[in-house]
């Protein structure tokens, strides 16, 4: 079954090495306390429900033998880089005025309660600071680190850049945004780097592969290049390639959404529209692996507010498989964590949560499988829009908990369906005082060509109630409709 759900180190090394070990130690142990409140699982995630690829994976498991050796001294040069450079670049290129601090901001912002929660845009809280953790993470991910060795590296660099590269409060929104946000983005960039150059391709193609694997991982084609590996194939079982399978889906084709919200007139808007889906591995190998299997969707097309539209990302952290042995049924529990990211004309949300989910395929008959899927879990922050502001900024902050349901069928891999089901509610914890009651239905229906060609149509109903202490209560409702032609390979 497959399923969707993609040297000048040593002084450094005796000098600094112990001191990040402990402070390691300290954030893993901080995080850990955290992850029971944390889940990031996009309430409107589009995951399909089955995945034909049957490529036998090779993953860079955290478990192997064989361990990378770890560089300290250019994981922390590059983790300086991470931090100085976008400081650089808003002090003395673009003059922004947070940019210029001083020991009394540094003084301010050290004391815990100088923190509050900011007013920024949007896409620079749920989009630019989780791509800031990202960097953090991977500056030692790309150095030997493990997943959970590297993980503090997002918060550690979260709270200097709070406390010391700018002047106004350190906000808690940034700080998990970063963290959370910058640790799933991290290790799905860093995998999908690594599985691009894997590749034994030389020439202009092996040129285009590390180009492509730097732009999705600055800080793994940083390493490369000091490295001395840019441009290369190697064997070495230190660095060990990643054969992992990657199912890709791209989708051109025809969109249509209404808006028919209470005290608004109704909008209709269509065009054209684009969507990538990556699904990396498979659900049931690898399940003590975290981001064994990892699952990207992108959508963007003609659109008011942004060009890209969607952005979610579901990685697994760990799994159990409760399939009988003597039974071609399978069913696994997998604890995911996921970022989202949602941004289009009609409706925004951006969030980090964590799941419990689980999966179930059953063979009916010959030709005949269903697959279905339940998963629960809490909402660690959302961003949700609010019509009403709050101290400048159009959307609140909340926390709360949400819920999947779906269930797909196959026929003789020729004709798919689908139907999912994604709710949630949601508290604020900052903004006007309200909650909110999140319901999105969602299906699609799939005929295959051949030559790796399928039609799809899908259509779905979002809607999202707030409830308002103080004002007028909001309902806001989103119907969509898609056709689209779809491309799927395997590499």
């Amino acid at each position: 079954m497959e399923k969707p759900y993609l040297p000048f180190d040593a002084v450094l090394n005796k000098i600094g090495g112990r001191i990040f070990l402990k402070l390691v130690a300290v954030m893993s142990i901080s995080l850990l306390w955290l992850a029971p409140y944390a889940n990031a699982q996009t309430p409107f995630d589009a995951r399909p429900l089955l995945n034909n690829a049957t490529k036998k994976d090779t993953i860079q498991s955290d478990n192997s033998t064989t361990k990378p050796k770890k560089h300290f001294g250019r994981a922390a040069f590059e983790f300086g880089l991470a931090e100085l450079t976008p400081w650089t670049y808003d002090r003395y290129i673009v003059n922004k005025d947070y940019a210029h601090i001083s020991f009394s901001t540094v003084g301010h912002n050290l004391n815990p309660g100088s923190w509050t929660f900011d007013n920024d845009e949007f896409q620079t809280n749920q989009f630019g600071h989780p791509y800031h953790g990202n960097l953090f993470f991977n500056s030692f991910r790309a150095n030997g680190y493990s997943f959970w060795e590297a993980a503090p590296a997002s918060a550690v660099g979260s709270y200097i850049w709070e406390t010391v590269a700018e002047n106004q409060a350190p906000a808690p929104n940034d700080f998990i945004n970063t963290t959370f946000g910058g640790i799933v983005l991290g290790e799905m960039t860093y995998r999908l780097s690594n599985r691009i150059i894997s590749k034994k391709n030389t020439g202009f193609k092996r040129q285009a592969s590390e180009v492509a694997a730097f732009i999705i991982d600055p800080m793994n084609g940083l390493t490369r290049i000091m490295d001395g590996k840019w441009g290369k194939v190697s064997d070495d079982n230190i660095d060990k390639l990643d054969s992992t399978n990657v199912h890709a889906d791209f989708d051109l084709g025809f969109r249509t959404f209404s808006t028919n919200n209470i005290n608004t007139a109704n909008t209709e808007r269509s065009g054209l529209y684009g969507r990538i889906k990556l699904i990396y591995g498979s659900a049931e190998k690898d399940l003590k692996t975290p981001f064994s299997n990892i699952y990207v969707n992108t959508e963007f097309g003609q659109d008011d507010s942004s060009k890209v539209n969607i952005i979610s990302v579901y990685g697994s952290l760990i799994g159990w498989d409760f399939s009988k042995a003597d039974s071609q049924d399978q069913q696994l529990l997998i604890i995911s964590a996921n970022y989202d990211y949602i941004h289009n004309q009609a409706f925004f949300y951006g969030g980090e949560s964590a799941k419990a989910n689980l999966f179930s395929e059953y063979k009916l008959s010959k030709g005949i499988t269903v697959n279905t899927s339940f998963g629960l879990g809490p909402v660690l922050l959302a961003a949700v829009p609010d019509k009403y502001l709050f101290n400048g900024r159009n959307y609140d902050y909340t926390s709360g908990v949400s819920v999947i349901a779906g269930a797909g069928i196959s026929i003789d891999d020729k004709l798919y369906y689908s139907i999912n089901y994604r709710g949630g509610a949601l508290f604020t914890i900052n903004g006007n005082q309200s909650h909110y009651f999140l319901h999105v239905v969602s299906s699609e229906l799939r005929y295959t060509l051949g030559d790796g060609f399928s039609l799809c149509a899908e259509p779905g109903y979002l809607t999202l109630k707030g409830d308002y202490k103080h004002h007028e209560d909001v309902t806001k409702n989103y119907s969509y409709f898609r056709v689209s032609t779809r491309y799927s390979l395997n590499f």
